[in-house]
């Protein structure tokens, strides 16, 4: 079956399976950007501006790989097709490194290029599942709205994959303290077999559909042609839209989620009760996105659903941190703060994450716009770009985290019934500044991407009617 014939109605299990596929990279989102800073940092000891230099340059050394891996994808030429093999070779590898970065030896305090050595190595074998899974979507269908439904299910199962390891490290793996070393023992051994199992079966799942010999033969390997092929693709004038747009929005998640336990902890004062329902609060909130996303694709667009998406949730989560500064909200670590914050970091997820999926489901659309330029199509080559953004963006956000932790004057392995409260609000000020500055920012810059459903169906019908007649 040809590229062009894919039907444009799925069935529903290769969503599933395709989803799948995704829960590795939650995985990884999850511990690299909730739980790795606060594990060096806190609990073996290391500065946190030096952990988080370390996690930002092993991210950018990443991130240079993954055009790499993605163009290697495009290229790749079997009877299984260009991306079935890289999902069945990659996962064992990953399952042991995931491991080793949770568990860096007898040493009290790891040395820094021991975490930036490991930390490229898990990325780099992440990029190796995650590439290749994503970019089978645009082979599955070219239909503008059936390619939204693919993302949710991705970004369902990402974050299900995700929210999964925060529920058991807050309930299961660090029930007795965010702090004991042997709970991210754990964390580490459960999270590196569930990434392997999940896309080895993903790869499975998806095998009668995907695994067929590519339509058209790679060009003749180079480095020039190589380098000169990435380059083409990834400056294509809507993609660079969304690369600046997802900068500033993942670099502001990046500060979120690598800054969340020190929120939890040292200004909202989680109860234990509070660490295990607060994942429960995510999902359904993920859940939430993945219902109303379709149809708000369907009626508004992608592009105006992502800029709507980014201001609204953004407004969400940080009127809290607002309303605590006026002295305006319940006491932290009370029933009703809980309860509050909740309600807002609910409506201000199930908003933010509709952005992602919305810049997902746009970048499948560029492969086409691509593909009448340059005569290619570069699936793996444009989501690695994404991939590579996103990279350099979360590992910026976590550097930044660093230094506000250190600009507030939170120290290593604080108590936080003991740190000042001027500490406390100096840094939820820091904070606030930086997500609602980054939301703007990205918002406007979403208003520049040039492709609506007419542009893309018209090109979808143009290659169609090329194809046909090239066969006859």
């Amino acid at each position: 079956m040809s590229e062009a014939a894919a039907p444009a109605r799925l069935p529903l299990r290769l969503k599933m399976f395709h989803g799948l596929g995704s829960i590795a990279y939650g995985v990884k989102d999850n511990g690299f950007s909730t739980f790795l800073l606060l594990f060096y940092n806190q609990v073996l000891g290391m500065d946190a501006k030096l952990v988080s230099f370390a996690l930002m340059l092993a991210l950018v050394l990443d991130a240079l790989v993954d055009p790499v891996i993605g163009y290697l994808s495009d290229q790749t030429h079997t009877r299984w097709g260009r991306r079935l093999p890289w999902l069945y070779l990659a996962p064992i590898p990953l399952a042991f490194a995931w491991f080793a970065l949770w568990t860096p030896g007898a040493d009290a305090t790891p040395g820094f290029w021991h975490l930036v050595i490991v930390a490229v190595i898990v990325r780099s074998l992440v990029s190796c599942c995650e590439v290749p899974s994503v970019a089978l979507l645009p082979e599955l269908t070219r239909d503008y709205d059936e390619r939204t439904t693919l993302m949710r299910y991705r970004y369902l199962f990402g974050w299900a994959g995700g929210l999964l390891m925060l529920f058991l490290a807050y309930d299961v793996f660090l029930a007795k303290s965010l702090l004991a070393v042997e709970g991210y023992y754990q964390y580490g051994l459960f999270g590196g077999l569930l990434m392997a199992a999940t896309v080895l079966i993903s790869a499975a799942g998806q095998h009668r559909w995907a695994a067929r010999w590519p339509d058209r033969r790679p060009s003749a390997f180079s480095l020039g042609t190589a380098f000169r092929e990435i380059r083409e693709s990834l400056t294509h004038p809507a993609f660079l839209v969304l690369l600046a747009a997802g900068a500033i929005a993942y670099t502001s998640q990046g500060i979120t989620f690598s800054i969340s336990n020190y929120l939890y902890l040292f200004i909202w004062r989680f109860s234990p009760e509070a660490f295990m329902l607060y994942p429960w609060v995510l999902f359904a909130s993920v859940v939430g996105t993945f219902l109303l996303v379709g149809p708000a694709h369907r009626r508004f667009g992608k592009r105006t659903t992502a800029i709507a998406g980014g201001l609204i949730g953004m407004v969400f989560w940080v009127t809290p941190f607002v309303l605590r500064h006026l002295h305006l909200w319940p006491v932290e670590g009370s029933v009703a703060s809980t309860a509050g914050l909740f309600v807002f970091f609910f409506l201000a997820n199930l908003f933010s994450v509709s952005v992602m999926i919305s810049g997902g489901s746009m970048i499948a659309d560029i492969v086409e716009a691509s593909e009448v330029q340059t005569g290619r199509r570069s699936e793996g080559t444009f989501f690695a770009g994404n991939f590579f953004m996103q990279k350099c963006a979360t590992g910026l956000g976590i550097f930044v985290t660093g230094l506000l932790v250190d600009l507030a004057g939170i120290p290593e392995k604080a108590d936080p019934a003991k740190v000042p409260e001027s500490v406390v609000d100096n840094f939820s000020f820091y904070y606030c500044v930086l997500v609602i500055l980054f939301a703007i920012v990205s918002s406007l810059i979403f208003r520049y991407y040039p492709i609506n459903r007419e542009d893309h169906e018209a090109r979808v019908a143009a290659l169609a009617a090329a194809e046909a007649e090239g066969a006859r």
